[in-house]
C-alpha cells in the first residue's frame, strides 16, 4: 500500500562553513507530526538529535523522496536555522560536507482518522507586474476567496512539478518557477470531506515565486476539477482590495515591499 509523509530539516552553518550534523553525519530532522508546524518539527528535532536549540530563520529548499520500493513517497523541506548556544553532545558534530546529506525516508506511521495533505502554491506575476489569482467554488472552504494558484502533489510528483501542473490546470498559464519563498501550514480537526465524511485535516504549503513571461487570458480549464471557478489577472492595487483566502492574505502581506506594492 502506498503513503505519504512529511519531514522536516534543519541546516545549520557555522562561521567557518561548517555543517551541523547528527552522530549519524546527516542534517538533524525527522516526520512532522500531524498537526505539527513544520518550523515548530525542525526546532524540536534538532534540540533533541544535537542539544542545541535553534531558532528558525526560514525555508531553505524544498524536495520528494520515493522509497526504493516506490511505495513511500517523502515530501521534505529544509529549514535554515540558528543555534542559540548549548553543548554538542557526543557524536553530533561540525563537518565540512558537500549538498544536503538527509537520511533515506524512515517508514512512516500510521494515523488511523487523520489526513495530512501537501501541496505547492505560487505567488505569479506577469511581465506587467499583474498578479494572477484563482476564486474558490462555491461548495469548497474558503469559497468566495480569492486564492494562490496551485494545490495538493500527486504521489511521486516534486512541488515544482505540481505547481506548474496546477497551473496549467486553473488558469490555462505556462510558469517559470522560481524562489521557494515560504512554508506554512493549517490544521481543522473538525474538517468534511467532499462526501460529507468527518476528517481531521493537516494542510502544509510550500509558497514559490513564479514568473508567467508569455500571459495569455487566464482560464480555468476542465482538468482543475470544481475547487477553482474562475482565474483572473490584477493589479497590484487591485489584489489588496480583494476578498483573499489566508493563504493568499499572509502571502502578499509576507512580499508587500517585493512583489506586491
Amino acid at each position: 500500500m502506498k503513503s505519504r509523509q512529511v519531514c522536516a530539516y534543519g541546516l545549520a552553518r557555522d562561521d567557518a562553513g561548517r555543517t551541523l550534523l547528527t552522530g549519524a553525519n546527516v542534517l538533524p530532522g525527522g516526520v512532522v507530526a500531524h498537526a505539527e508546524d513544520p518550523a515548530g518539527a525542525v526546532r524540536r528535532f534538532v534540540a533533541e538529535q544535537t542539544g542545541l536549540p535553534v531558532t528558525v530563520a526560514g525555508p531553505y529548499a524544498v524536495s520528494t523522496h520515493l522509497s526504493a520500493d516506490g511505495l513511500t513517497h517523502t515530501d521534505r523541506i529544509v529549514f535554515r536555522v540558528t543555534p542559540a548556544g548549548g553543548e554538542l553532545p557526543a557524536g553530533a558534530t561540525w563537518a565540512e560536507v558537500d549538498g544536503l546529506p538527509l537520511p533515506a525516508s524512515p517508514a512512516p506511521a500510521a494515523s488511523p482518522g487523520t489526513y495530512q495533505r501537501f501541496g505547492a502554491y505560487g505567488l505569479a506575476t506577469d511581465p506587467a507586474g499583474r498578479v494572477l489569482m484563482t476564486l474558490i467554488a462555491p461548495g469548497y472552504p474558503g469559497a468566495g476567496h480569492w486564492h494562490l494558484p496551485g494545490g495538493g502533489t500527486d504521489f511521486g510528483e516534486t512541488p515544482e512539478e505540481a505547481l506548474a501542473r496546477e497551473l496549467v490546470e486553473e488558469t490555462s498559464q505556462h510558469g517559470r518557477i522560481g524562489d521557494l519563498l515560504s512554508v506554512n501550514h493549517n490544521h481543522n480537526p473538525a474538517a468534511v470531506g467532499p462526501e460529507g465524511v468527518p476528517m481531521d485535516w493537516h494542510v502544509i504549503r510550500v509558497l514559490f515565486r513564479v514568473f508567467i513571461d508569455m500571459p495569455t487570458e487566464a482560464e480555468v480549464t476542465e482538468a482543475a476539477g470544481g475547487s477553482t471557478i474562475e482565474a483572473a489577472w490584477f493589479d497590484p492595487a487591485e489584489v489588496t482590495r480583494l476578498p483573499l483566502s489566508r493563504v493568499a492574505r499572509e502571502a502578499v502581506a509576507e512580499t508587500a515591499g517585493d512583489v506586491i506594492s
